[in-house]
């Protein structure tokens, strides 16, 4: 019984930056067939969790892209806030912040942003900047939607906010103007804000923005990064040279008997807002108008790779996220990204990503069977639930045993498509677990992902 090993490479829409290799052995009459696999992340992809250390060197680290921020007057004691969400003017008038208080982060350099709210409209100066009262009515960011946020020495959180005019942003009853000349960090100063930041993201467009397209390559090169010194068609905000990458992967995995499965991570638009989709500040936009874009990267790929003997399999969107991507936007775009696999190879396999969130983990069956040669793909994690929370050892092991069994059943069917445990991990929510219970606990999840009909791929990063 012969023995592969596979590669499975995690590729990012805009540049061709981000990719995630994944050692996978085979056995069986069918080489591709059952796929057991490790996912080596931290290779061509970037998540700060990874490696924080990544990070370390950009200016003002805590205020990259997307990173999510509220402000709260000093001298009233209320939030900003951008009324009904956006659309209309920025006021000072709330008590305590949610959505309409918080803003997402466009990192111009190190102290310049653009401020994007709940409805996805610019933070700006009222009539694109010809006055000073503050609104969010725009739909893209120009010089009036350009602000610099200053931050106090011996206390990076006290902030004021200068806009485009030269002056700073003050907030008074009923509503937030850019007129105020003053200095001072004084609590009764209208123009000082409390600053508090709510969420960030470490992804490859906050590390490349972070350091500038120049310095960014240096960074992830010397921590093991592949890219090389080419940059073509590449923005400010990715790097270049993982094409190369991974014609070297194809050129190696050849060469050492291995097999690659090529994974679209990223895609135009972000189809889940998570940091490894390219996402540049977190919104989920992924859609209909992006499908034509999205489709021209999976022909360009199938026809690069479609004769190379070490082509496994090609995925189309990596962890799309319901209700966001719709059903009837995904069917349409894998139906045309699977006629764009299939005009290059018959032999290739094409894997269709699940959608995560409240979706129907069976509403691709019955699609994918009228395919040839079709995949789907699951992603099982005991963690990002606080279901896991408070279950002992044995809870764990039997969720594996009897809920994971019972979904991946739910997917695996003898007429239809093959089904694929993608990503796993031993990783767990219980601290203070010992070496035999981590044993315990990823034999379980072998066991039951072993019953997958095209296999299952463990995540493990360096």
């Amino acid at each position: 019984m012969s023995s592969y090993s596979y590669v499975k490479c995690m590729w990012a829409f805009y540049l061709f930056s981000s990719c995630v290799p994944t050692l996978w052995f085979a056995q069986g009459a069918d080489p591709y067939l059952p796929v057991k696999a490790v996912n080596l992340g931290n290779w061509l992809v970037t998540e700060g969790w990874m490696k924080p250390s990544l990070f370390a060197g950009i200016p003002n680290q805590d205020l990259l892209d997307g990173t999510q921020v509220q402000f709260m007057s000093t001298k009233l004691q209320k939030y900003l806030s951008a009324e009904n969400g956006g659309g209309t003017d920025v006021v000072a008038n709330r008590t305590s912040p949610s959505g309409w208080e918080t803003f997402r982060l466009w990192r111009i350099n190190e102290s310049t942003f653009n401020l994007r709210v709940f409805n996805k409209q610019f933070f700006g100066l009222e009539n694109q900047g010809k006055g000073n009262k503050v609104v969010a009515v725009l739909n893209s960011p120009g010089n009036s939607e350009t602000f610099q946020i200053v931050r106090k020495n011996d206390d990076r959180n006290r902030v004021r906010i200068k806009a485009s005019n030269g002056l700073f942003l003050q907030a008074k009853p009923g509503l937030v103007t850019a007129d105020y000349g003053g200095s001072g960090w004084d609590d009764n100063n209208p123009s000082v804000f409390q600053m508090k930041i709510v969420r960030t993201l470490q992804g490859e467009y906050q590390i490349t923005n972070g350091y500038g397209p120049d310095r960014a390559p240096q960074v992830m090169q010397d921590s093991s990064w592949v890219v090389d010194s080419e940059r073509p068609n590449t923005t400010k905000a990715f790097c270049g040279g993982s094409l190369k990458a991974l014609d070297n992967a194809f050129t190696w995995a050849q060469n050492n008997g291995m097999k690659i499965i090529v994974d679209l991570h990223a895609v135009q638009g972000s189809q889940n807002g998570n940091d490894h989709s390219g996402t540049r500040d977190g919104f989920q936009e992924w859609g209909d108008s992006n499908i034509q874009d999205t489709v021209a990267v999976i022909d360009f790929l199938a026809a690069r790779y479609a004769n190379n003997p070490s082509l496994a399999a090609i995925e189309l969107m990596n962890e799309p996220l319901a209700p966001g991507v719709t059903l009837n936007d995904l069917k349409k775009y894998y139906k045309a990204g699977y006629d764009a696999v299939r005009k290059y190879t018959s032999n290739a396999y094409v894997i269709l990503s699940n959608r995560l969130g409240p979706a129907d983990s069976k509403e691709l069956l019955d699609f994918a069977r009228g395919l040839n040669r079709v995949v789907i793909d699951v992603h099982y994690y005991s963690l990002f639930s606080d279901m896991f929370n408070n279950m002992n050892v044995q809870q764990n092991i039997d969720f594996i045993y009897n809920q994971r069994a019972s979904d991946l059943s739910a997917v695996t069917t003898s007429n239809g498509p093959l089904s694929f445990v993608g990503e796993w991990t031993a990783e767990w929510a219980k601290s203070g677990a010992s070496k035999e219970d981590y044993q315990r606990f990823a034999k379980a999840q072998i066991d039951v992902y072993g019953r997958a009909t095209f296999g299952w791929a463990y995540w493990a990063y360096r």
